[in-house]
């Protein structure tokens, strides 16, 4: 969901503040690090490069992968802050989602036979020129290359993106090679990485160091076929553990519901209306009161996570978070109680999507009673922090942490919903009886953003088996830019950081904190591996073809992540530009119990395939929730957990 006027309005004002952003006079955007400032000298291009990178780690055994990350040289705003990097050097690794970034001057990609996102196949052949080895395992990782469509040509950063999340904890190592220029010539590498592959450095070399870490790098690469021969640049780097990414979280969650015991949060209900239209009975508003986690009181937009003297999520002494609420009870409850869901809004809303003609519709056709919250960080009240964040990339821990919190809140929402709201007369008959069903299991349906949120609670919700993502996707650092939604806040990073390599950079760093409250860095437990104290999960992710505001291209890999199947037929022939449609989703016809991703196709144009956002033709991202059939899908799949086919045997067409 696009977001509000007044929330535009909000953001216009601050962008017109970023116009006071002004690159210094002298500065060099991008330029080339020295050795010995904690850059890494095989890609000169920018400091940082190549990313990510064990250059940037150090030896820590007392973390599950055995490094820590330890950025010393990161990246400064126009006006001249650096990113401080103590919040990313808690990390024992980089994102599962990472996108790979390097720069190779006069590289085409095509003339080198570079996997595109149109054919991902291509990345597992025997001589791709871009090679992602586990060193653990030999696996090959599926990835698509591309250069930045962002960017002019001189600061065009290569970007490589898994297309499949990397396995927690593990090494990986990259070879670039046999790279060609347009006019097919083999482009050689940089003087200072091939320097590393002669003769053995004197030990007063400033590039002995960086030789001697090489070294493991090739090794593992030779273990897996990949030599020296027409080599442009390789390096390696390990994946955050699952403990790193997602410990912060498990952690509030487990200490919040010990305090809580089995009963119900408390709440107070604030507001009730009744006949609010010809589906809905009643609309009931109230706030559910949970622990607050972050450092501020309440935990307002701007706060982050309080820690304790050894670095954990603690509470301040009686700080709570007030979890505001909008409950809509369907006319048919009055008749038969119905099901509790919790739903999950869009980009930069708020609880009262609740009231949205879809939920609605959803709620009265098929007897639903559906409660929401902010999802805060990314709410309404965070625009200004959110824009402040993009400014100052130190800041963006303040969305990371709030968005942890979110997670939080949603589970004490939902007991409230399960254990509490039946025995207020909010949420019963004039007999006294409830209007929710006790016996039926919490559910979870969200929209956009609150597909992208809805994955990452999901995960860790020790109540919720069953979940519909809603044009859903994951990893921001692969949607942003492909997002028809993203230009305005780019004004910003546009002022801020100017120089395209520096951007990459920033929203792969930004990606690794967003990790800790997005679907990204929960995916490989959303289902099949369930994280401590959850049960299984079962997903049905709903896409609309052509999306422009939540690229398909990273529900695609989500779906990979996850090992959900993929309705077939799924679109009609012609339709997608791709050599093998949906590479890697098993498919499956008719009926399927399992995690699923069904393609609704409502006409629209496909989008590019570069890193860019679509601008031609109507945007059907809305049109999902907003069919029947479709909706009737995802109310027997939230009852019984069975995909069923409601397309007629064909791929699922919507008529705008």
């Amino acid at each position: 969901m696009r977001p509000s006027q007044r929330v535009l309005s909000a953001f216009a004002a601050l962008a017109a503040s970023a116009a006071l952003l002004t690159v210094p006079p002298g500065a060099a955007p991008g330029a080339a690090a020295d050795t010995g400032d904690g850059c890494d000298p095989i890609d000169p291009a920018a400091c940082l490069l190549p990313f990510p990178n064990d250059w940037y780690t150090v030896a820590d055994p007392s973390t599950p992968t055995g490094r820590r990350v330890h950025l010393s040289t990161t990246l400064t705003n126009a006006l001249g802050a650096p990113v401080k990097p103590d919040e990313w050097n808690r990390s024992d690794g980089f994102s599962p989602g990472s996108m790979l970034l390097s720069r190779v001057p006069g590289v085409d990609l095509a003339r080198s036979g570079a996997a595109p996102v149109t054919d991902i196949g291509a990345s597992l052949r025997r001589d791709a020129p871009i090679v992602i080895v586990d060193t653990a395992t030999g696996e090959r990782q599926p990835y698509w290359a591309e250069l930045d469509g962002n960017a002019p040509d001189d600061r065009k950063a290569l970007i490589v993106r898994p297309a499949r999340n990397l396995r927690e904890g593990h090494r990986y190592a990259v070879a670039l090679r046999n790279l060609r220029d347009a006019s097919g010539n083999v482009i050689e590498p940089n003087a200072s990485f091939a320097k590393l592959l002669g003769p053995t450095l004197p030990s007063d070399d400033p590039l002995r160091a960086r030789q001697r870490a090489e070294h493991g790098t090739l090794a593992a690469l030779a273990r897996n076929g990949v030599g020296r021969d027409g080599l442009y640049l390789a390096w390696d780097f390990t994946v955050a553990s699952r403990q790193s990414t997602t410990g912060q979280v498990l952690r509030m969650r487990d200490e919040a519901l010990g305090q809580l015991g089995e009963g119900s949060p408390s709440f107070q209900v604030t507001d009730v209306k009744n006949d609010v239209d010809d589906k809905i009975a009643r609309e009931v508003k109230g706030v559910v009161w949970a622990p607050s986690y972050l450092d501020k009181d309440g935990g307002p937009a701007g706060s982050a996570l309080n820690r304790d003297q050894d670095g954990n999520p603690a509470q301040l002494p009686g700080n709570k978070q007030a979890v505001p609420f909008q409950c809509d009870i369907p006319k048919s409850a009055f008749t038969e109680p119905a099901r509790p869901a919790l739903y999950g809004h869009g980009l930069l809303g708020n609880e009262r999507e609740a009231g949205a003609a879809n939920v609605k519709a959803m709620a009265a056709e098929h007897g639903f009673v559906f409660c929401a919250t902010k999802w805060i960080g990314m709410a309404d009240e965070d625009v200004p922090n959110v824009v402040s964040a993009l400014g100052d990339i130190t800041r963006f821990r303040t969305v990371a942490d709030r968005l942890q919190q979110s997670l939080l809140n949603f589970t004490f929402l939902g007991r409230a919903m399960t254990r509490g709201f039946a025995e207020d007369r909010a949420f019963q008959n004039d007999a006294g009886e409830s209007l929710i069903d006790r016996r039926a299991p919490l559910t979870y349906d969200g929209n956009s953003m609150g597909g992208v949120m809805g994955g990452a609670l999901t995960a860790v919700s020790p109540d919720i088996r069953r979940a519909v993502l809603g044009v859903p996707a994951m990893n921001y650092s692969t949607l942003l830019n492909r997002s028809a939604d993203f230009p305005r806040f780019g004004q910003v990073l546009d002022r801020a950081y100017p120089d395209k390599i520096d951007q990459q950079l920033g929203l792969a760093l930004m990606q690794m904190l967003w990790d800790r409250g997005e679907a990204d860095g929960y995916a490989r437990h959303l289902t099949r591996d369930p994280l401590p104290g959850t049960p299984r999960h079962r997903v049905l992710m709903h896409v609309a073809f052509g999306d422009q505001q939540v690229s398909p291209i990273a529900a695609e890999v989500e779906a990979r992540t996850i090992g959900a199947r993929i309705h077939a037929p799924t679109v009609l022939p012609g339709r997608s530009l791709d050599r093998t449609p949906y590479w890697g989703i098993p498919a499956f016809e008719s009926s399927y119990a399992g995690s699923a991703m069904v393609v609704w196709d409502s006409g629209s144009p496909v989008p590019p395939i570069g890193n860019v956002p679509p601008t031609e033709g109507r945007n059907p991202h809305s049109d999902p929730r907003n069919n029947a059939d479709a909706r009737r899908q995802k109310a027997v799949f939230l009852t019984t957990g069975v995909v069923v086919d409601v397309c007629g045997g064909g791929p699922c067409v919507i008529t705008p």
